[in-house]
Formats: structure tokens, sequence, C-alpha cells
């Protein structure tokens, strides 16, 4: 049964939404802006500019104690070991506040036959303390999966953070010069993660984003969240909604659970083998390390169509497979997309003929990212 508007969640910035005139709706329970001035205006501004976005949807975990990297490097397909903390002489060691710097990785919680559960971005925030970014449709699921596996374990804690969180996303090639101006300190490097000052708030500065542009997603208290984005705005940030992030990240060829991942879906199919190390001995690495060595029966491709036509998700590729996702590309002005086919049909330059509605359109495999920036 459908939620009603009474029932969907909002972040703390739902008012600031209205205000900028979005057009919101449901996603994953939540009453997010899908729009402000429109989908085309906000993908170029994060192209050309900067773009902010409320992620604040997105779940969070935090895993501490003596044991919480063991815990994490038997849920995450990654090597959590790898992940680096930098305690500066001005840090205080529980918050990681200061001058500390923690490292980001991108990791894959999989079950025992190798089917994802979620992507996950995971931050090291102190010594001992992990913060892990889970999907909004996932975030209770992957709470449990967590709870349980640290269940009878004395030296690790598995806490939800979802209510202490807002996140915001500011992306594009302006991004960092624009917050970096705002803040109190350099803003820590891709793939990093540290504790400042933002516009007067203590943030969480993480260079990640899902735009395939430079850029940093911010983490602060949800009371702080307003007086954020309204400096953010000033600045000359342009608010963008879940449907221009859904058209960057097609053009970057992220995925987005539901579509590119499922519990039906392996890593290795997906593309992500490189995030999966089978040495650490995670849940799902056996059956990852044998699709490794056979090799999938299908694969994750990008396409662009051939002349008029936009393919979507779960339209049939015509000898096996089926799109994933799919839109006109903002940047391209073609249609673009990602879909699961034989592996046969997997290199770049392949044809593919697809089903759209009825109408059957050219399409060829391309290198991924479809996008990419000039240098």
């Amino acid at each position: 049964m459908a939620q009603t508007a009474s029932e969907l969640r909002r972040t703390p910035l739902f008012g600031c939404h209205l205000e900028a005139g979005a057009r919101v709706t449901d996603f994953a329970g939540w009453e997010m802006p899908v729009q402000y001035e429109g989908v085309m205006q906000e993908h170029r501004a994060v192209r050309g500019g900067c773009g902010v976005f409320d992620v604040s949807h997105m779940g969070q975990i935090e895993t501490r104690g003596p044991g919480a990297s063991a815990l994490l490097q038997r849920l995450l397909s990654n090597d959590v070991s790898a992940i680096a903390f930098e305690q500066g002489a001005d840090a205080d060691a529980q918050s990681g506040a200061g001058a500390a710097t923690g490292g980001a990785q991108y990791a894959l919680l999989c079950r025992e036959d190798g089917g994802v559960l979620d992507d996950v971005f995971t931050y090291r925030v102190g010594p001992e303390r992990y913060l892990t970014v889970t999907n909004a449709a996932n975030h209770a699921r992957d709470l449990e999966w967590f709870s349980r596996h640290a269940r009878g374990l004395p030296d690790v804690e598995v806490l939800d953070r979802i209510e202490d969180w807002a996140m915001l996303a500011v992306q594009g090639p302006l991004a960092r010069g624009l917050v970096g101006g705002m803040c109190d300190g350099p803003l820590p490097a891709r793939m990093r993660a540290s504790m400042r000052s933002v516009a007067g708030a203590r943030v969480m500065v993480c260079g990640t984003g899902y735009t395939g542009e430079d850029g940093v997603e911010l983490l602060c208290e949800p009371a702080a969240a307003t007086e954020l984005w309204e400096a953010l705005l000033t600045a000359g940030a342009t608010p963008a909604g879940l449907g221009a992030r859904d058209t960057l990240r097609m053009e970057a060829c992220f995925h987005l659970y539901g579509n590119e991942l499922s519990v039906e879906r392996g890593p290795i199919e997906a593309g992500l083998g490189w995030c999966c190390k089978e040495d650490t001995g995670f849940i799902g690495a056996q059956a990852v390390r044998e699709a490794r060595a056979s090799g999938p029966r299908e694969r994750l491709v990008a396409f662009t169509v051939a002349g008029r036509g936009i393919a979507r998700a779960g339209n049939a590729v015509l000898g096996g497979g089926v799109v994933t996702s799919g839109t006109l590309s903002p940047s391209l002005q073609v249609g673009i997309g990602m879909a699961y086919v034989p592996a046969q049909l997997a290199p770049a330059g392949t044809p593919l003929r697809i089903d759209v509605r009825g109408k059957i359109r050219d399409a060829v495999v391309k290198d991924k990212p479809l996008y990419r920036k000039a240098r």
C-alpha cells in the first residue's frame, strides 16, 4: 500500500524546498524534492558550476569500539584495514574533531550467495569509530544486518545515527572553491573526511559525491542544516533535486540500488569486482571468488541510443538482457542508459536492439563513464 503524504518522512530542509518552489515526490518513504527550476537546468548547473542536493534521507550507521574494524571487515566487501585515520595534534580523540582526517571507502554488503544487499560509503571518524552511509530504502535492513552480526561481540557497538545527521551534497567544478571559502581550514582531499566549521556550523566534510563532478558531501546536526543550506545558496550554489541527481549519476555510470544492484545480482556482473577483496573473508566472498573465476553470464554495460528514443528501466534487450536505467542525457543530448546483457554482447562497440514500448531502438555499448569532463 502506498504511503500517504502525512506518513512520509521529511528532512530538516523540507520547508526550504517548498520556499524554493520544489516539486516533491515520494522517494523511499521520504517526501523529497525532485526538481526546482527544472531537471535540465539543475543538471547543467552542476556540470558547469555548483549545485547543492539535500540527501538527508540517506541513513547512517555508526560502528565503534575495539572490534569495530573486525566487524566491518566481515560485513563490507572492501578492505576496511585500508581506511586510514590521521589524528592531528589538536584533535579530539573521541569526536574526531579538530585536525583529524579519516579515509572514505566504497563497498558492498553481500549475502553468502553474493547477492548485493546495498552499496555503502564508510568514513573513519575516529581511531575506533566508523560511520557507514546507507541507501534510504535499505537503511532498516542494513541496520538489522549490522546489529545481527555484532550480537554477542563484547567489544563493538552498532548505533543508528539516521536522526543525528543532515546531509548535503555540494557538487560541480566550482563546489570545492565555494565550500572552501566558507570553511575554517583546507578541505579534505577526495576519499577523505574531516571535521570543520563551515558557515559557522560544525560539519563533517567528505571528499565524495555521486555526480561525476568534483565536490564534497557535508554532514551536520539537523538543527544546523537550514542555516548551512541558506549559506550555500547565498554563496552561489544552485538547489538541485533528485531528478538531476539521477541524470548526473547515469552519465557517470554510477549504480543505483534497485536498478543496477539487487540481491539477484552479484558484484562481478555489476562491474564492481574492484571493490571486492575476497581475501578479507567478507560475507559472500566465496561466491564472489567463484563468479570472478568463472566469469558472469551477464554483464552491466553502458549504452547510447542511435537516433530518437529513450530506453527506460525494464525495457528488454533483444537477444537477452534488460535495461536497468535510462534517460535523455542533458550533457550529450542523446538517449543513454545501462543494461545487463549476455557477456558476449558486453564489449564496447557492440550493437544492441532495445524494445522500447513495442518500438525497436538501435543502441551501441559504450565505455564507462558516458560523460567525461573536458581537460
